[in-house]
């Protein structure tokens, strides 16, 4: 069976790779290891925690700000099997969904374990052992990632377990440690904690989300503590974790060498997420993976060192997004149709969907000052934004960067209410190269969340916000 493309992988880059190479007319073969196609993010990922996400902040709301709307609800409880019923049921719509756009572009697909034969020749290996074969004058490897797990703290998937577990939970625990301060350690520990739970997050680092501009993961983490009463031990080493029946014991270090012990319920290991390159055979066409990462090394056209065998998404550079790996999925079927697109990675969003949800694009003020770059900045709290005060949600600011000299935005970081929407005005303006003064003289609708940015480029263009 012959492909102009085949991708390996059915993740948001292999599916949306395989849509677009479809759409330029090639003929295109999806091969996925799972029975249901959406890899991490739309059925252990993205989709489902945003659906526990919005249940969780559905009863935390109910819990605790619906009286303050004149809204009195009696014998207020949490039905967990419903949640976690409601979570799959989103997350059987999207692969479904994916299915449906397959047969649409006819593009065919196959379910087994993908590996090089030769840069040309694919063998799927399926469940029972059997095998088939198909060529293809392309090769898109877009196999995403896994959890990474600590060598020294085993996950037992029951009492020790990673994120994808932690989406499957059938009751309320009393305490939980998370481990890791990053994206997906602090949105399922919110989820837990605004149902009840005693959430403890640990962290090696001085500060939450550390890849993120150093205010934001202050202000968040002075937020989480505050609504939702988590506890974070930051600059904490975990030297291990032991489990005794229902119980995990959990024991850290500080800066100094003291020790703590923590016992909770259940613990999340959420230290990141590895490249995931197993079965592959990548030997038999010469391609070594990164030490560090076991990331797949690429140019600048995302092609490997083979000529025709490209990779995207979580196995190569950068961060591990799902609209970095769409991107960069279309980018390569443009390229092999013959087309010049190109992405912008400065300019690739980054979200968390905590509440107050947190966004970012572009340089953080502490890169521009390694950089050497004169920049301005001004910010706005939402505490002056009338929108947020009609809806309770005040916490957080938007911040603008902007070049001393010509007024170009270099980065915006927001946190606060709906900002993960909100992020898109700045990256499209951003796009275009826009100055701080362009969205400061833009009319926005009032009252709207994005008044904040508006008047956070006005704070950077001559200091002259208006509701501060």
């Amino acid at each position: 069976m012959q492909y102009d493309v085949v991708v390996i992988g059915s993740g948001p880059g292999g599916y949306v790779g395989a849509i677009r190479c479809a759409q330029l007319g090639l003929k295109t073969a999806v091969i996925e290891k799972y029975k249901t196609f959406g890899g991490t993010c739309l059925n252990v990922g993205c989709i489902p925690s945003k659906a526990l996400l919005d249940s969780s902040e559905h009863f935390h709301n109910a819990a605790h700000t619906f009286k303050t709307h004149g809204i009195v609800l009696k014998d207020l409880k949490v039905d967990m099997p419903q949640m976690i019923a409601r979570k799959n049921d989103v997350v059987n719509q999207n692969t479904a969904g994916i299915t449906y756009l397959f047969k649409k572009n006819k593009i065919d697909s196959f379910e087994g374990i993908g590996s090089f034969v030769d840069k040309n020749t694919i063998m799927i290996t399926k469940e029972g052992g059997e095998t088939e074969t198909l060529t293809a004058k392309n090769v898109i490897i877009a196999s995403g990632s896994k959890p990474t797990v600590l060598p020294f703290l085993p996950i037992d998937k029951k009492r020790i377990i990673t994120s994808t577990e932690a989406l499957n939970i059938q009751e309320v625990p009393k305490q939980m440690i998370v481990i890791g301060g990053g994206v997906i350690g602090l949105e399922l520990g919110s989820v837990y904690a605004r149902l009840g739970t005693k959430v403890s997050v640990i962290e090696f680092l001085p500060s939450i989300i550390a890849t993120m501009d150093a205010g934001l993961g202050k202000e968040l983490q002075r937020v989480l503590k505050k609504s939702l009463g988590m506890e974070f031990y930051m600059n904490h080493k975990v030297t291990g974790a032991t489990t005794k029946g229902k119980t995990v014991t959990v024991t850290a270090e500080n800066a100094k060498g003291e020790q703590i012990h923590l016992d909770a319920d259940y613990c999340i290991v959420a230290v990141g997420r590895t490249a995931y390159t197993a079965g592959l055979n990548l030997e038999a066409i010469g391609i070594k993976t990164e030490e560090r990462g076991n990331k797949i090394p690429v140019n600048e056209h995302l092609e490997t060192s083979v000529p025709g065998v490209f990779a995207i998404g979580d196995v190569i550079r950068g961060a591990m997004l799902a609209h970095k790996a769409e991107d960069e999925g279309i980018y390569v079927a443009e390229r092999i149709a013959g087309q010049k697109p190109h992405i912008n990675y400065n300019l690739i969003p980054g979200v968390v969907y905590t509440w107050p949800e947190v966004a970012s694009v572009g340089y953080t003020e502490e890169q521009l000052k390694e950089n050497g770059t004169k920049y301005k900045a001004g910010s706005f709290p939402f505490k002056a934004s009338g929108r947020a005060k009609a809806s309770m949600d005040t916490d957080g600011f938007v911040k603008v960067l902007a070049d001393a000299e010509t007024d170009e935005i270099l980065g915006v970081h927001m946190i606060g209410p709906r900002v993960a929407d909100v992020i898109a005005e700045a990256v499209v303006a951003m796009e275009f190269r826009a100055s701080a003064e362009d969205i400061a003289r833009i009319c926005h609708a009032h009252p709207t969340y994005t008044e904040a940015l508006k008047e956070a480029a006005m704070a950077a263009t001559e200091n002259r916000a208006i509701h501060i």
